[in-house]
C-alpha cells in the first residue's frame, strides 16, 4: 500500500507537546527523557549473553547484569522501546516509511553509511562518557537546569557546526 506522506507538524506545537510529555515524565516516574540508557541496558543483555564472564569483571556493568539482575528490568528500556515502536508506527501512518539513504551528491551511498556508521560510534561513546545522550541532557537535564547538560549541549552544538564546515562539500 503505497501511502502519501502527509505534512510535518508544525514544530512550535511539536515543541510545546514535547515538553508537557516531559513534564508529565517527571510528575508521574520521578524521571526525566532520554535513550542512551536504555539501549546500554539493550547491549548489555545481549553482551550478558555471550560473554557473561566479561560482565562479572568489569563493576559498571555488574550493577546492571550481575547475579540475578536483568538489565532490561528498568522503566528506561520500556521509554526507549516504545519510542522505537511509535516512531516506526508514526512513519508507516504518515507515509514516511521507507529504506533510502538522504545523501549530497559529493558523496557515495557506501562512504555516507561509512561516516553515519562512525559518527553513530561517536555518539555512543560521548553519551556515555557524558552520562547521558543528546535528548537526556538537552530535555531532561536541561529543563532542570543542570549546569552540565547546559554546558553539554553548548559543547555538542559547536562541535556539529565546526564539523559541518569540515564536511559541508559532501553536501554541496
Amino acid at each position: 500500500m503505497n501511502r502519501q506522506p502527509q505534512p510535518y507538524w508544525n514544530p512550535y506545537i511539536a515543541g510545546a507537546l514535547l515538553g508537557v510529555v516531559l513534564f508529565l515524565a517527571f510528575f508521574i516516574s520521578g524521571n526525566g527523557l532520554g535513550a542512551s540508557g536504555g539501549l546500554n541496558r539493550i547491549l548489555v543483555y545481549v553482551q550478558n549473553g555471550f560473554v557473561p564472564e566479561h560482565i562479572d569483571q568489569v563493576p559498571y556493568l555488574l550493577k546492571l547484569a550481575g547475579g540475578d539482575k536483568n538489565p532490561l528490568d528498568s522503566w528506561i528500556v520500556f521509554l526507549t522501546v516504545g519510542t522505537m515502536l511509535g516512531g516506526a508506527i508514526s512513519g508507516w501512518l504518515n507515509g514516511r516509511m521507507r529504506f533510502e539513504t538522504n545523501k549530497g551528491p559529493q558523496i557515495s551511498v557506501s562512504t555516507r553509511w561509512v561516516l553515519a556508521f562512525i559518527g553513530g560510534i561517536f555518539m555512543g561513546y560521548g553519551a556515555r562518557l557524558a552520562r547521558g545522550c543528546t535528548s537526556g541532557q538537552a530535555l531532561s537535564g536541561g529543563a532542570v537546569l543542570s549546569v552540565g547538560s547546559w554546558a553539554f549541549m553548548f559543547a555538542v552544538f559547536a562541535g556539529a557546526y565546526a564539523f559541518a564546515y569540515l564536511l559541508r562539500k559532501c553536501w554541496n
